[in-house]
């Protein structure tokens, strides 16, 4: 799952958990703000620290599967190659995108994140002074400032049964 920040990647997450657990898998969310805290107490959030968060996590994600746990990346990832990295790691992987408007994203702003860059105490936000590399070619696309949460997960869960990653 990946979007701007506040673009709508943990409500669909959530309801994509809830959905899957449903149908009786375990499932894991790995979600970049709680994990991040577990990687540093105080996040930089610069290109070096992300490079190795999303190696990190990518990593963390595949051992899971392996064993396996059904995993929900929630996190802006917003360079390519840290989704590439984690596509290829995890053979049955889907890229998600929820894709929210730059002003959307920043009107919700429920961490304060685009407030604090506004006010120059944020540096690295994506979609502001950080670049975000929207998907090139994503195997679902949802539009964070429309689509219900739970119709999204539906959407999800029909490409990975399209794919073959989840049965009927």
């Amino acid at each position: 799952m990946t979007g701007l920040p506040a673009s709508g990647k943990s409500t669909v997450t959530s309801a994509l958990a809830g959905a899957l657990r449903a149908k009786g898998l375990e499932v894991t969310v790995l979600e970049s703000d709680r994990m991040r805290t577990i990687f540093s107490e105080s996040p930089k959030y610069d290109e070096r620290e992300r490079e190795l968060f999303y190696t990190s996590l990518a990593f963390i994600g595949r051992v899971l599967v392996e064993h396996g746990i059904s995993v929900i990346f929630d996190a802006t990832a917003n360079l390519r190659s840290y989704r590439s990295r984690a596509r290829e790691q995890i053979t049955r992987f889907i890229e998600v995108f929820v894709d929210t408007p730059l002003e959307v994203c920043a009107a919700r702003d429920p961490k304060g994140i685009y407030r604090m860059a506004r006010e120059g105490k944020a540096s690295h936000v994506p979609g502001v002074q950080s670049a975000y590399e929207a998907p090139e070619n994503p195997d679902v696309v949802i539009r964070g400032d429309k689509e219900d949460p739970q119709a999204a997960a539906s959407r999800i869960i029909s490409s990975l049964q399209a794919k073959g990653f989840l049965a009927q």
